[in-house]
C-alpha cells in the first residue's frame, strides 16, 4: 500500500483503478476472515467530514478510501499533492466484476435498493458477467439501522451466503456508518460502500454519458435528474467545499503538506 495523502481532512489512497482492483482481489483472496471497507470520498463526503465525528471514525477505519468525486481530484494537484485520478465507486465495481473470470469467481451480495431492484440488478450481472454469481439481495425497511433485531438479521443473510464482496447502496452517510459500526460481524471478505450502484446495475438510475464523466460533469447529470433531492445539497457543497481548499492552501504556504501511513 502507498502512503495515505492528507487532503481536505481526509487520508486517501493515491491508487488508479488497476491497483484498487488489485487490491481487493488479494483481500478475497487472503481468506483470512476479517472484513476490510472501502469507501470512495465525493465533495459531499468532504464537507460532512469537517465535522461528522462518526463518519470520520468509519473512514479511520477503511480499508481502502478512494477518491471518487473529480473536485476532490482537482483539489489535490491544486494543492501538489496529486491523485492519479478519480476511482468512481460505480466504476469500481465494474472494472472488478470484469476481472472475475469462471475459474476466479466472486461471489457477491447486494445490500440496499428499494425492493426488487437488487433483484434486477443480481439477473443484469449474471447476464453480463459469467464470473459472478449474486448469492444474496436484501432492501431493508426505513429506520433499520435503529432496529437491533433487524441488524441481527441482516448480518445473518450475510452470513449464509458468504459472500467474497458486499455491496452496500444504503447511500450517505448511512452505509458509511452501518459497515464501520458491523464491520467485525460481517462475513464477507470485503465490503464496498456505493451509494446508488445498485440502481444503476439495475437499470433503474442511469449513469451521466462518458463525455460527461471524462469532463467531471456527472455530478450536473445526477443534479438534472433528481433535482428536488439533490440541489439543496449540492448548494451547499458548492458553497462550503471552497473554502475547505482555499484553507487547505492557505495552511501550505506555512510548510510542507502532511502525509501518513
Amino acid at each position: 500500500m502507498c502512503t495515505r495523502i492528507e487532503l481536505l481532512g481526509v487520508a486517501i489512497d493515491p491508487l488508479g483503478m488497476d491497483q484498487a482492483v488489485g487490491q481487493i482481489q488479494a483481500w478475497i483472496a487472503s481468506g483470512d476472515g476479517k472484513c476490510r471497507y472501502v469507501v470512495t470520498p465525493n465533495v459531499d463526503h468532504i464537507v460532512l467530514l469537517q465535522h461528522h465525528a462518526g463518519l470520520q471514525a468509519a473512514f479511520a477505519r477503511a480499508g481502502l478510501i478512494l477518491a471518487d468525486g473529480a473536485p476532490v481530484v482537482w483539489a489535490s494537484r491544486l494543492l501538489h499533492t496529486p491523485l492519479p485520478g478519480r476511482v468512481a465507486g460505480s466504476d469500481l465495481v465494474l472494472a472488478l466484476f470484469d476481472a472475475a473470470t469462471d475459474e476466479q469467481p466472486t461471489t457477491v451480495f447486494l445490500l440496499g435498493a428499494a425492493a426488487g431492484v437488487a433483484e434486477r440488478a443480481a439477473a443484469n450481472i449474471h447476464r453480463r458477467w459469467p464470473g459472478v454469481k449474486v448469492v444474496g439481495t436484501y432492501s431493508p425497511p426505513l429506520g433499520f439501522e435503529k432496529d437491533h433485531a433487524e441488524n441481527l438479521r441482516i448480518l445473518a443473510r450475510i452470513a449464509a451466503a458468504k459472500p467474497d464482496v458486499l455491496v452496500v447502496g444504503l447511500g450517505a452517510p448511512k452505509q458509511e456508518l452501518w459497515v464501520h459500526q458491523h464491520h467485525a460481524q460481517i462475513q464477507a471478505r470485503v465490503a464496498l460502500c456505493l451509494g446508488a450502484t445498485i440502481d444503476f446495475l439495475a437499470g433503474e438510475n442511469s449513469r451521466a454519458p462518458v463525455w460527461m464523466r471524462d469532463l467531471g460533469l456527472e455530478w450536473l447529470h445526477r443534479l438534472i435528474s433528481e433535482p428536488r433531492r439533490l440541489a439543496a445539497r449540492y448548494a451547499r457543497d458548492a458553497w462550503i467545499f471552497p473554502q475547505i481548499v482555499a484553507r487547505q492552501w492557505w495552511h501550505q504556504t506555512r510548510g510542507p503538506a502532511r502525509v501518513r501511513s
